[in-house]
């Protein structure tokens, strides 16, 4: 046989097996059935475009779960994450979106069942004593308490998504350390990102107890906090107090969303 033939042989065989496993991708993409559930990191705050039906949940267009699902065309897409969910929240008004036909869930829970909010405000308004004062107490609380209350929701989800693979998505740090900025005091910065990342901590643990995969972004958000030229993150916004130390539009698409995809 011929070079000629031989090549022409190959190349029919090549495009033979990549016509034959189209129809295994699409029949995949197809199966998918995603559920995103949550509180304010999953539900998009920060990102804009929030879609009224959903109210105060504030879901918009720009979270990583909708940006996957555009890009993934699943089978079945519901978002039911909501700002302000703790765990509690999640497992008395999101699960019912569970099912055994569930075959993939997201979810970040952990933020406000330590008053990740309000902690913040209370650093802008009270000075720095106050603020590390207060996340020392929410760590105190953190380790007696959050891994009770993360087993008992990732449980739930098991129980109710018996099908699912569970993605974890952690927070991300919001200062950059190395840099210095005008607003809060770097002994400030240094705790919160202190809470942040034993919050991290404690919410894989979890995770990994539960079978689940942990999906860690703050490499991701690593050169985009607050304090750098190109952030991710959302400052203090007086206009939208909510939006604050939330995730913008690109922090979705740049940030969680690369990392969702790799562990999805």
């Amino acid at each position: 046989m011929s070079r000629g033939s031989l090549a022409l042989k190959a190349g029919v065989g090549a495009t033979a097996l990549a016509l034959s496993l189209v129809p295994a991708l699409s029949a995949h993409a197809s199966a998918v059935n995603y559920v995103a559930l949550g509180d304010s990191y999953s539900s998009g705050v920060g990102a804009g475009d929030y879609i009224r039906s959903s109210g105060s949940c504030d879901r918009s267009p720009n979270a990583y779960s909708a940006l996957w699902a555009a890009q993934h065309d699943p089978a079945s897409y519901t978002s039911v994450a909501c700002s302000g969910a703790k765990t509690t929240d999640v497992i008395a008004n999101q699960l019912s979106a569970l099912s055994s036909s569930t075959t993939l869930v997201s979810i970040t829970v952990g933020g406000n069942d330590e008053n990740f909010s309000g902690i913040m405000q209370d650093c802008i308004l009270d000075g720095t004593s106050t603020c590390v004062s207060e996340i020392d107490a929410a760590e105190a609380d953190a380790r007696a308490n959050l891994p009770g209350k993360l087993a008992a929701v990732y449980g739930d989800i098991s129980a109710d998504a018996p099908n699912a693979q569970v993605v974890v998505m952690g927070y991300p740090d919001f200062y950059d350390l190395g840099n210095d900025c005008v607003g809060l005091s770097q002994k400030s910065r240094t705790a919160i990102d202190g809470g942040i990342d034993l919050l991290d901590s404690i919410i894989q643990t979890a995770a990994n107890q539960a079978g689940f995969t942990y999906a860690d972004v703050r490499s991701a958000f690593s050169g985009h906090e607050i304090c750098d030229s190109d952030r991710w993150l959302h400052s203090v916004n007086v206009l939208d107090i909510d939006e604050s130390y939330h995730p913008t539009a690109e922090g979705h698409a740049d940030g969680y969303l690369p990392v969702f995809a790799a562990n999805a």
